[in-house]
């Protein structure tokens, strides 16, 4: 009996139209949003698709009308092709110690230098900074040529030194990358550092780096798809065929054989791979780097 009152003393609570409307906006809103991504997703991987799909076709269904994206029989002996016709693995060696190389600078000596710039108090400590990143207004094509003669005179024309040893000095992009995410990381931890003896490189070793691995991953991966992509650069440094890299070597190979096209698209293909593969590895990291970085000015 008492029971029945409370429940009927209780007012009805029933969802207003407008409130239910907003909800139903908002549902809307959230799926077109979603379903603009996804149209934009597929879009953007088509060509990938495509290439893949090429790489296992024959030559009479490369180009066939209407294109025929599924491969019937998948024609897997294009892989091993390329292989036959140009030396792929010389390739792929060379420009993996150039990557290699690029990524070691942009973790080791651009975090060096961005903790410097951070943590560190010297004279003049923000102007050398704006003059760092000023450098990144000067586009690579324009210094192309005072960097040649500069390397032709040190003997480092046809070797990979041209390509790896700027990239151990530093590069301005990432050093400011990196300073903007330790300018995040709280000064206590630092001073508790310091109380207990621990030097600066120790600090910078034991506390920072392995608090701005979201930030040194991002750092990684865009200094391992550039080197991996680059082609100015060896193309200009580079004369010695057994010295190209990926992207001299498919350029060679495109002119060699280009009636070769289901080859051409698999050795495409393989150029791709290891970047795909390295993405995904640290995809984590590298979108909490993306959202971090330069919240701090």
């Amino acid at each position: 009996m008492l029971r029945d009152q409370v429940i009927e003393s209780q007012p009805n609570r029933a969802i207003h139209p407008s409130a239910r409307g907003q909800s139903l906006r908002r549902l809307l809103e959230r799926g077109g949003t979603q379903l603009l991504l996804v149209l934009g997703a597929l879009i953007f991987a088509l060509p990938f698709v495509w290439m893949v799909s090429t790489s296992l076709k024959a030559d009479r269904q490369i180009f066939a009308f209407p294109p025929i994206w599924v491969p019937d029989p998948f024609i897997w002996g294009n892989f091993p092709a390329v292989f036959i016709y140009a030396p792929m693995h010389l390739y792929f060696f060379n420009t993996l110690v150039i990557a290699l190389a690029h990524v070691f600078g942009a973790v080791f000596t651009c975090s060096l230098a961005a903790y410097a710039f951070s943590r560190l108090r010297a004279p003049g400590r923000d102007l050398i900074f704006m003059v760092m990143v000023s450098q990144m207004m000067i586009p690579y094509i324009v210094m192309l040529v005072p960097l040649y003669l500069l390397f032709a005179e040190l003997s480092w024309i046809d070797t990979f030194y041209p390509l790896t040893i700027p990239a151990m000095l530093g590069t301005p992009f990432y050093i400011f990358m990196l300073r903007q995410f330790f300018l995040t990381i709280p000064m206590e931890l630092e001073e508790a550092a310091i109380i207990d003896g621990a030097t600066r490189l120790r600090i910078w070793w034991t506390i920072i780096l392995p608090l701005a691995k979201p930030a040194l991953a991002t750092v990684a991966i865009f200094s391992f798809m550039f080197a991996w992509n680059d082609f100015t650069g060896p193309l200009i440094f580079l004369n010695t065929r057994e010295k190209f890299t990926l992207s001299l070597g498919l350029q060679a190979f495109m002119f060699e054989r280009r009636t070769m096209w289901g080859p051409l698209m698999a050795a495409s293909t393989m150029m791709i791979v290891p970047i795909l593969i390295v993405f995904f590895l640290a995809q984590k990291h590298f979108i909490q780097g993306i959202a971090l970085t330069g919240i701090k000015a």
